[in-house]
């Protein structure tokens, strides 16, 4: 009896160790989640110095409002990844990969686990200068430097952290900016010929028929606090151009850098907060609300409205959040894919070569507008190679889905991918891990316009479908962990 006894207490003993090893396993497996953010200053310290995204010259002077390169960093105990944005029209691929490697021999976050994209203020020097005006030239290097530190930042700041996601409305600031003209009021586009949409056409009621396009109007955050429950950084995602209206000669970060100072007092942010506003898909999108009379504003008056609707548009965001998680599952997942670069046809050199044949000032002058300039790239694009490479981006941050895109998106791509993500909420980021253009569909290539002209769009005219199919691919992938 006393045996028995002794067997039955060897059993319990037993099963209770392994109860208590089988809820340390699950203690171990949980994620546990830890956050950092970082900012580096990133405005040039030589002028003059030109601010790229106009066909001519835009010559600075000094700097209205700084620049900066922002981080976020997030460590699940088996994954790390940054997220960085960077105040710049579109920094190259090459630099944010230089960026990218330095990063990684400084605090050991994999290159692959790294998005770096572009806010798209149109007042910001040129990302990868490599000759030229020396001002030009060191600007690069104060660029791959400071994003580098700001992902080095983030990561030496890592602490307990919690996230959570949502989206609100903010369709008052987003308009397509390409339009169907009424009969008659199209003019020639620079190769001579006729469009059936237009760019920026003007909001003369006599002119205008109907948008070619929807705006996305949702503001989506990704929200992290720390174990305090006090805010540690928030990434906000917009799909809006840029918003303009800088004076004129200074360097600015428009919008998005009046955003994230805003964010810090809508959230009673203490020290060390960052926030930071990406561009989404907004290649067919502005600020221009067609049809609509506004007033005239002073120099970056608008910026401010903008900024403070977005801002306040954040906080209501944030506010649907509930309770912040420390418990999300972190991936990430990278690829390469080969596109088809565009090349003009044997007429389209040969159209361009007489166009810049013409020297009679008066023949110029008759020559459509930005005839020069196309033909110019048209000649340039018949020396590309045959295919580059570019870079996907998917992220998963518990229930968000992140994709990272490296063109000018049209809104209608990522209001498709949002639809069909397995994720309840997704964000899309334009702009990301390069630049190489404008992304339309197939069917906005069909109708023309400034978007998808050879020059302006640089690759093959089915990519969005190519990039969308493989980005919902790596979703459904991230969607598949536990």
């Amino acid at each position: 009896m006393k045996s028995n006894i002794g067997r039955l207490a060897v059993c319990v003993s037993f099963g209770a160790c392994l109860t208590v090893f089988s809820f340390a396993a699950a203690v171990r497996e949980q994620p546990s989640l830890r956050a950092g953010a970082g900012v580096a200053d990133i405005t040039p310290h030589e002028y003059p110095v030109n601010m790229v995204g106009l066909f001519t010259a835009n010559m600075a002077e000094s700097a209205h409002d700084p620049l900066h390169a922002r981080a976020l960093v997030l460590d699940d105990g088996t994954t790390t990844l940054a997220m960085v944005l960077v105040d710049n029209l579109a920094v190259a691929r090459e630099v944010a990969a230089e960026a990218k490697a330095i990063a990684f021999r400084r605090c050991g976050i994999a290159p692959e686990k790294i998005l770096v994209s572009s806010t798209h203020t149109h007042t910001a020097p040129a990302s990868n200068a490599t000759q030229g005006p020396p001002a030009a030239v060191a600007y690069r290097k104060i660029l791959v430097d400071g994003i580098a530190e700001a992902i080095v930042r983030a990561h030496a700041a890592l602490r307990p952290a919690a996230v959570g996601a949502a989206a609100h409305p903010l369709p008052d600031e987003v308009f397509c900016r390409r339009w169907f003209l009424k009969p008659g009021k199209m003019p020639l586009n620079p190769f001579g010929r006729m469009d059936q949409v237009k760019m920026n056409p003007g909001a003369s009621a006599d002119v205008l028929d109907r948008p070619a396009g929807p705006a996305d109007p949702s503001l989506t955050v990704l929200s992290v606090q720390d174990a305090k429950r006090k805010p540690l950084a928030l990434y906000a995602n917009y799909s809006l151009h840029y918003v303009g209206g800088v004076p004129k000669a200074m360097v600015s970060a428009d919008y998005y850098g009046e955003f994230a100072r805003l964010m810090p007092f809508r959230l009673g942010a203490g020290d060390g907060f960052v926030a930071m506003l990406s561009n989404g898909t907004s290649g067919d999108i502005n600020n221009i609300p067609f049809l609509v009379g506004r007033p005239p504003r002073e120099p970056f008056e608008q910026i401010r409205i903008v900024a403070g609707k977005a801002a306040d548009a954040a906080w209501h965001a944030r506010s649907k959040i509930g309770d912040h998680r420390p418990d999300v599952r972190l991936g990430m997942i990278e690829r390469e894919i080969t596109l088809r670069w565009r090349h003009p046809t044997a007429e389209q050199i040969t159209e361009a070569k007489k166009v810049l044949a013409v020297t009679n000032e008066a023949e110029r002058a008759k020559l459509p507008r930005l005839a020069e300039n196309y033909a110019q790239r048209v000649l340039a694009a018949a020396q590309r190679g045959e295919t580059l490479t570019v870079l996907l981006q998917a992220l998963r941050i518990g229930d968000l889905g992140v994709c990272g895109i490296p063109f000018e998106t049209f809104a209608e791509i990522g209001l498709d991918l949002k639809k069909r993500s397995p994720f309840p909420l997704t964000m899309v980021v334009g702009l990301a891990n390069g630049a190489h253009g404008y992304l339309p569909t197939p069917e906005q290539h069909r109708l023309g316009g400034y978007e998808t002209w050879l020059g302006t769009n640089h690759v093959q005219e089915d990519a969005s479908v190519i990039l969308v199919d493989h980005l919902l691919d790596m979703l459904a992938e991230l969607a598949k962990q536990p």
